[in-house]
């Protein structure tokens, strides 16, 4: 999975609903259209989106399938994200040092 096509498929705010109702733990389809503003057919086709991105993982159940998280493409996303993180604790590091440095070398 790239970060690209995983950030590209969450950018449409129905697949993010359906991203965010899965958060919740695993749903058929029928399950995760419920009070959608699109057809069953329209889930099935933004799932498909975000298991291309392997941000979800399917399974049968039956004569349905059976959608959840896929813990792998969620943690590589997080991983992407936290070297920013990363960043930002290293450069308000850098300024307290400075700063405590500043005020030692006051009168």
């Amino acid at each position: 999975m790239t970060n690209a096509k995983a950030f590209a498929a969450l950018a449409d705010p129905t697949r993010r609903e359906v991203f965010e109702r899965l958060s919740r733990g695993p749903r058929a389809v029928g399950d995760l259209a419920n009070d959608l503003p699109v057809s069953r057919p329209a889930v099935s086709q933004h799932l498909k989106v975000l298991k291309e991105a392997g941000l979800v993982t399917d399974r049968p159940d039956g004569a349905r399938r059976v959608y959840q998280i896929d813990p792998q493409g969620l943690g590589q996303i997080r991983a992407w994200l936290d070297q920013f993180w990363d960043v930002a604790l290293e450069a308000f590091k850098a300024e307290v040092e400075r700063q405590a440095d500043e005020e030692d070398d006051k009168p």
